[in-house]
C-alpha cells in the first residue's frame, strides 16, 4: 500500500464512521415517533487492488471500509401478523361496539324498558276490570297503551337511526380504503426510484407499512412483495394496488334500513362484490344485511315489529270478543299498520270504547279486562317476545364483546412484538455511539499520522549532511 492510498484507506474510515453516527443520530431523535423502524449501518472491508504484472506480489492490504447499505431492522413477519390480527380485532371491535349500543338502547332492567311499560300497560286493565266505564280508569289505561306504543317506536327508530349512522360510516371506511390506496401505490413508485439512485429509503418504507396496516385493518388485504422495493395489496386474491396502480372501492346495495336490497362493497371497475371477509368493513357489511341474512339492526327492526304485531293481535283477540258499557261489540283496541314498530296505537279515546266484559254478562263485568291483563305471562306474548329478544341481544353482546377483547389482545400483543423488534433502544444506540466516536477518532489518527509521515518524507528527507 503506497502512502498516500493510506489517505484513502484512512479517509473511508472517517465516513464509514461519520454515517454511523448519523445513523445513531436519526435512530435516537425518531426514538419516539410512531411507526418508525430503527436502522443499522452495514459496512464491510474494502478488499484490496489486486496486483498485475509480470512479476506481482501477493494481495495487499486492504483499502479501508465500505459503507454497504443502511438496513431497516424490521420483520416481515411480524409486520404480517401485525396486518393479520388488526383484520381479525377490526371487525369483532365493529361488531362488538354495535351490540352494546344497542343493548344499552334497550334500557333493561329498568323502570324507563319496554319491559316496565308492557307491566305498565297490563296492570292498567286491572283499574279496568275495577271500574268498567271508568274514564279515570281509562285515562290511566290509554296512557299505558301511549307509552308502550311509544316506547316501541322509539326503540324502532333507534336501531333505524344505528343503521343510518353504521352505513355513512361504511361509506367513510371505503372513502379512507381509497384513499390510503392511492397514497401507498405513490409510494411504491417513490420507493422505487430512491432505491434505483441508491439512496435509502427505509423512511418511506415505514410510511407504506402504516398505510398497509390500515388498510389491512378496514379490509382484511394482505400484502406481497414484489420487484424494484414495491408491493402488491391484494383483497380475496385481487389487486388492489398493483406497483404503482391502485384500484377504487364503492358502497353499493341499500341506503335505508328498509331497502330490500343487500348492503355490499365492491370495485367500481366491475360488478359484484369485493369479497372482503374480515375487517372493519366486513364487520360494518354484517351489521348492515337483511334479517334472514343475520344482519343484527334488522333483526332488531324485525323483533320491535313483531311486538308489536304480537300486543296488538293479542290484544284485539280477546277485545272483539267483549262489549263496552253501551254493549258495543267487535271492537280493536289497537291500530296497527306497516311497520307495526311506528304505527301501533289504542284506538279508543274514552271508557266508551273499552270493552271490560263480555256480552250480556252485566255492565260492571270486567272479566274481559282481566282476561286481557294476564295476556303478558302467557308463552307468545309480547312479553316473552320481547323478553326473549333482550336475553338473546345480551348473549350475542357479550359474545362479540369477549371475541372483540380476545382479538384485541392479540393486535396488542402483535403490536409489541413488533416493537421490540423494530423500536429504538437507547442502550443500544449509546453503545453504538461509544464505537463510532471511537472508530472516528481511530481514522482521525490513522489519517494524522499518515499527514505526519509524509511531512516527514517530502520536507525533512536529504536535509542531513547539507
Amino acid at each position: 500500500m503506497s502512502t498516500f492510498s493510506g489517505l484513502n484507506t484512512a479517509y473511508t474510515g472517517l465516513s464509514a464512521a461519520r454515517k454511523g453516527l448519523d445513523v445513531v443520530g436519526q435512530n435516537v431523535a425518531n426514538a419516539n415517533v410512531a411507526g418508525y423502524t430503527r436502522q443499522r449501518l452495514n459496512t464491510s472491508a474494502a478488499p484490496s487492488v489486486a496486483p498485475t504484472g509480470r512479476f506481482a506480489s501477493g494481495t495487499g492490504v486492504g483499502q479501508g471500509v465500505s459503507v454497504d447499505s443502511i438496513a431497516r431492522l424490521g420483520s416481515l413477519q411480524l409486520d404480517t401478523r401485525v396486518r393479520s390480527t388488526a383484520a381479525v380485532a377490526g371487525y369483532s371491535a365493529v361488531r362488538a361496539n354495535a351490540l352494546i349500543d344497542l343493548e344499552d338502547s334497550f334500557n333493561e332492567p329498568g323502570e324507563n324498558g319496554l319491559s316496565a311499560a308492557l307491566q305498565n300497560f297490563s296492570a292498567a286493565w286491572q283499574g279496568i276490570k275495577n271500574s268498567p266505564g271508568d274514564n279515570a280508569a281509562a285515562a290511566v289505561l290509554l296512557n299505558a297503551a301511549g307509552a308502550a306504543a311509544g316506547q316501541i317506536a322509539n326503540g324502532y327508530n333507534t336501531v333505524k337511526d344505528q343503521w343510518n349512522s353504521t352505513r355513512g360510516s361504511l361509506n367513510d371506511m371505503v372513502g379512507e380504503l381509497n384513499a390510503s390506496a392511492a397514497q401507498l401505490a405513490a409510494l411504491n413508485g417513490t420507493i422505487r426510484s430512491t432505491l434505483a439512485s441508491g439512496a435509502s429509503a427505509n423512511e418511506l418504507v415505514d410510511q407504506r407499512n402504516a398505510l398497509a396496516t390500515t388498510i389491512s385493518a378496514l379490509s382484511g388485504a394482505t400484502v406481497r412483495e414484489s420487484a424494484d422495493g414495491m408491493v402488491d395489496v391484494l383483497i380475496d386474491g385481487n389487486a388492489l394496488v398493483s406497483g404503482t396502480n391502485a384500484r377504487t372501492l364503492q358502497v353499493t346495495g341499500g341506503t335505508s334500513m328498509e331497502d330490500a336490497r343487500e348492503t355490499a362493497v365492491g370495485w367500481t371497475d366491475r360488478s359484484g362484490t369485493a369479497g372482503i371477509s374480515k375487517g372493519e368493513i366486513a364487520g360494518a357489511v354484517s351489521l348492515l344485511a337483511s334479517a334472514d341474512s343475520g344482519g343484527v339492526f334488522a333483526k332488531a327492526a324485525a323483533s320491535y315489529n313483531e311486538v308489536a304485531a304480537t300486543l296488538a293481535a293479542s290484544v284485539n283477540d280477546l277485545h272483539r270478543q267483549g262489549a263496552t258499557t253501551a254493549g258495543t261489540t267487535g271492537l280493536n283496541f289497537f291500530a296497527v299498520g306497516n311497520p307495526a314498530a311506528t304505527t301501533l296505537k289504542a284506538i279508543p279515546t274514552d271508557a266508551s270504547g273499552i270493552a271490560a266484559g263480555y256480552p250480556n254478562a252485566g255492565a260492571l263485568d270486567g272479566s274481559l279486562a282481566e282476561a286481557i291483563s294476564q295476556l303478558g305471562s302467557k308463552a307468545g306474548s309480547a312479553d316473552k317476545v320481547w323478553s326473549g329478544f333482550v336475553t338473546a341481544t345480551a348473549s350475542q353482546s357479550r359474545a362479540e364483546l369477549q371475541q372483540a377483547t380476545l382479538a384485541g389482545v392479540a393486535s396488542s400483543s402483535a403490536v409489541d412484538l413488533q416493537l421490540s423488534n423494530a423500536s429504538v433502544d437507547l442502550d443500544e444506540e449509546n453503545v453504538n455511539l461509544l464505537m463510532y466516536q471511537h472508530a472516528y477518532q481511530g481514522a482521525s489518527r490513522v489519517m494524522s499520522a499518515i499527514d505526519e509521515m509524509l511531512d516527514t518524507l517530502i520536507n525533512r528527507t536529504g536535509i542531513v549532511g547539507r
